[in-house]
């Protein structure tokens, strides 16, 4: 019953080694809990995980879990179900239990790539994500990303902006957002026909040591992941190893040599560890050759249908005014412009900056920073 699963789940002492030890040795969740404590105790499980099996004490705390879950709209994928995500079931530690909310299944049946990176990432690092994430949503890959501050919610963004789907995997309960502020990503991501994920039950907090097995979920969801900018001892990099260990690809954007977080990916790059990643088609180019041949243009094409960054950061577009086409050219898209430099620059009255600045933001060809700082949007 899934009831037997998600108890399981929940009893101290239980991750998921633990679980794989007792399913390997009884077959299922309901067979564990017709178990001797003799036959518990030769698995050498902690005395308190022993005691709670044999008790059956959180029996009636997962038939209520069971319950919430579904009043909150979710659903409970299990290790055994066919259901479950087919790659994540390849890992050596895969989540008995997984919850799950959205479009999970639409979204997991496409082919995913995961984006990790610095919660304090720099302009640079948040644009490059962003457009990362748009270009291979747009061609029909789910983009998994964890949901944090700074690289993570880039990479969702990025993917929403072109109507594509993203996958937000929780370091907490599904019923919990964290960090707060991220609420309303959370409500666009689902009702752009996104999904979160998590293994932990309803009320789970965003302790630390949560998110090392976030991270491993992120990996074994995905092709493949994309560090975009980590410091050295980020979770990225953690991620990344994870990666590594679960025979997945691994990219790297390298970044500014003399930044604190470029040092992980251009560790990764150094070590050849990573691929570096200038656009999406390096990462398409490692993707199985099937999929490859679908996402990549023929070879040979003398028809340029995707421009460089560089390409599109030189062409202007059309239908600007000459205020505005000054302004423009002023912005680029990886060093924020403050307004007074701005002023210096184009020589332009207050009123007019102003102006020529919000209507290329209605235009969405810039983007407004903390601080008056502005942005080309890429």
């Amino acid at each position: 019953m899934i009831t037997d699963w998600i108890e399981l789940n929940m009893t101290p002492g239980i991750g998921p080694r633990a679980a794989a030890k007792l399913l390997e040795r009884f077959g299922s969740a309901e067979a564990v809990y017709s178990a001797t404590r003799t036959e518990l105790e030769q698995l050498r499980l902690a005395p308190e995980a022993i005691d709670s099996i044999i008790a059956r004490d959180l029996r009636s705390t997962a038939e209520a879990e069971r319950t919430a879950v579904r009043r909150l709209g979710g659903d409970v994928l299990l290790l055994d179900d066919g259901v479950y995500p087919s790659s994540l079931r390849e890992i050596y530690d895969p989540p008995i239990v997984l919850y799950v909310k959205g479009a999970w299944s639409e979204c997991l049946d496409q082919p995913c790539i995961g984006m990790v990176g610095s919660r304090k990432c720099s302009t640079y690092g948040q644009n490059t994500a962003m457009m990362l994430a748009r270009d291979l949503a747009q061609r029909g890959i789910t983009v998994v990303s964890g949901f944090a501050r700074g690289i993570d919610a880039a990479a969702h963004r990025g993917a929403l902006e072109a109507g594509g789907r993203t996958v937000a995997v929780l370091g907490t309960g599904i019923d919990e957002v964290y960090p707060r502020d991220h609420k309303k990503l959370a409500e666009e991501i689902l009702a752009g026909g996104g999904a979160l994920v998590t293994q932990f039950p309803l009320g789970t907090p965003p302790v630390s040591e949560n998110f090392p097995y976030r991270n491993r979920i992120i990996s074994g969801l995905s092709l493949g992941i994309v560090v975009v900018e980590a410091a050295e001892n980020s979770g990225s990099l953690i991620t990344a190893r994870l990666a590594m260990e679960q025979n997945r690809e691994v990219f790297a954007v390298p970044g500014n040599i003399t930044s604190r977080n470029s040092f992980g990916a251009n560790y990764l790059i150094k070590g050849a560890s990573a691929k570096l990643v200038q656009q999406w088609q390096d990462i398409a180019t490692e993707m199985p050759p099937q999929l490859a041949a679908k996402l990549l243009p023929p070879p040979f094409s003398e028809k340029r249908t995707d421009p460089s960054l560089s390409d599109k950061l030189e062409l202007v577009p059309e239908g600007l005014s000459e205020t505005e086409t000054s302004v423009f050219q002023l912005l680029n898209a990886d060093s924020p412009a403050h307004v007074d430099w701005l002023i210096d620059k184009s020589k332009l009255p207050i009123s007019e900056l102003t102006a020529a600045l919000l209507a290329l933001e209605m235009r969405e060809l810039v983007r407004a920073l903390p601080g008056r700082c502005f942005v080309r949007k890429i």
